[in-house]
């Protein structure tokens, strides 16, 4: 999301669209060996399983309460830097980002199994998953692309980066206290 939301403020929407989709189907890879791997877990291991859920809450907690710790300045270039960049590496940007964000693997490994009914075939419910994710966060990127031109002055001032960082470190700190004892 921030990488969209910084492309939009420094390229545009329009040619932020080509990273959105590598990141789209990084992120459709990752959900999947996430749920392949977890739902393996979950049947064969339902102790194994019961670690990494209270691990991965744990991580979001953690996570959430450094984003309420951020001095909450943005570090961004507004310069075009990016403008001349291809289609393709953007894209590329996109999909390595999402397969090597470790939170993301940790958020999708945390939140995903909740979803999952062991006693009914894993493959339906896994396509069905995916398109959600696909479909959120192609909403969820547009949006903050969109937004990137508009909120551009509003975060260049270090309190209104602070309150934002607060009210998603508190929504993340809710997931993990959610996941470890859900």
């Amino acid at each position: 999301m921030t990488l969209a939301l910084t492309l939009g403020m420094t390229i545009g929407v329009r040619k932020t669209f080509w990273m959105m989709w590598g990141e789209i189907l990084g992120v459709a890879l990752v959900s999947i060996l996430a749920v392949i791997g977890v739902a393996s877990i979950m049947l064969n291991y339902p102790l194994a399983f019961s670690i990494l859920k209270y691990a991965g809450g744990g991580y979001l907690i953690y996570l959430g309460i450094q984003m309420w710790r951020s001095k909450g300045k943005l570090v961004i270039t507004l310069e075009d830097s990016h403008a001349n960049i291809a289609g393709s590496k953007l894209a590329l940007q996109g999909f390595i980002t999402a397969i090597a964000n470790p939170k993301g693997w940790a958020f999708t490994i945390s939140l995903l199994p909740p979803f999952i009914n062991p006693e009914l075939p894993v493959g339906p419910q896994l396509v069905i998953l995916v398109l959600i994710i696909m479909a959120s966060e192609f909403l969820f990127m547009t949006v903050y692309a969109s937004g990137g031109k508009t909120l551009r002055k509003m975060l260049e001032q270090r309190g209104n980066v602070q309150t934002i960082n607060r009210i998603s470190g508190t929504l993340i700190i809710g997931i993990g206290i959610w996941l470890a004892l859900g």
